[in-house]
């Protein structure tokens, strides 16, 4: 495995990031289809026996219990000084009017909360979910600073917001001396690509490590075009529009010509993105784990990479919302 910075930092992750959504418990929380401890455990085993060391959850992924899934696996199949492990606050976790957003109070409690579910003394990366429209980014930022030099969290990171937002905390951070953001959790793939007008640009600037969510699409770019899963039907995040089917039916046919699985030709073309470090991969079988990795030895053409870019057309932003 070949380890990558995670922006100009010094830390080093893995080129695929195994995103915890999935884990969870099935039939509760935000998603239909999370496994059960029983079935994810052996897809987290299989990351770490292959050399990923970094791993992605939230507090609000079933209900927490994907945090929960997730610590006790760690600590059973890895140290953990070896692994980089990542959560995320924002999302409402309760009815009070303090169980949720980004502000001061919010935010310690639900750091305490993230690390007795992980079972550890501190995360690696301390990301905030989405932008808080009801919390000055002041107060946001001093609490998150006060959480890395508390041995809280290592690391912050961010995740879709606008441009402008982004370039707004950097710059406040930078002025008050406090701890800065190293990595961009966006929305980015082939059928979704508005972030590279402006948020991709400012993050290569800036030295921002880029680990972009639903580097599939939801499994649309995983298998040929019209054939659905649980999770396509119910992903809110998927508009599609008619020009995704010819960029399906182009990822469709390099994977043919390549003999790879479609999923390795997506997967090939986010990680030969510049500032790229790692996609963050949902899995729900170990099939699909096992090809994911097949990507980290894909190396497309120019050829190929224009070809799948070239049936793209503008999309409404979806994310930050």
């Amino acid at each position: 495995m070949k380890y990558r910075r995670l922006g100009k930092t010094g830390l080093k992750v893995s080129p695929l990031c195994l995103g915890c959504m999935s884990f969870g418990a099935p039939g509760t929380g935000m998603l239909g289809w999370s496994l059960s401890e029983a079935d994810s455990r052996p897809i987290i085993q299989r990351a770490v026996e292959s050399g990923i060391n970094f791993f992605d959850t939230a507090n609000i992924y079933s209900a927490g219990v994907s945090e929960e899934i997730t610590g006790r696996a760690i600590k059973d199949f890895a140290r953990r000084d070896e692994v980089v492990l990542a959560t995320k606050a924002w999302g409402r976790w309760g009815k009070g009017p303090n169980q949720g957003g980004l502000g001061r109070k919010a935010l310690m409690q639900a750091i305490d909360d993230s690390l007795t579910r992980l079972g550890t003394d501190y995360v690696d990366l301390y990301q905030i979910h989405r932008w808080d429209n009801g919390t000055p980014i002041e107060e946001t930022l001093e609490a998150l600073n006060d959480i890395v030099r508390a041995g809280k969290a290592r690391y912050i990171g961010a995740s879709s917001m606008y441009s402008w937002q982004f370039q707004k905390a950097l710059m406040i951070s930078r002025q008050n001396g406090w701890a800065r953001f190293i990595s961009m959790q966006n929305h980015l793939n082939l059928l979704y690509r508005e972030e590279e007008r402006e948020m991709l640009p400012l993050c290569r600037e800036e030295g921002i490590g880029l680990i972009p969510w639903s580097p599939l699409a939801g499994g649309r770019l995983a298998r040929p075009q019209g054939q659905e899963t649980t999770r396509s039907q119910s992903d809110r995040f998927i508009h599609a529009v008619e020009a995704d089917r010819a960029v399906v039916q182009v990822v469709e046919q390099i994977a043919a010509a390549r003999g790879v699985p479609m999923s390795q030709v997506a997967l090939a073309w986010l990680l030969a993105k510049p500032g790229m470090t790692a996609p963050i991969l949902g899995v729900t079988k170990l099939a699909q784990f096992d090809e994911a990795l097949g990507a980290l030895e894909l190396a497309l053409t120019d050829a190929e990479i224009a070809a799948l870019e070239a049936p793209y057309i503008p999309h409404a932003v979806v994310g930050p919302v």
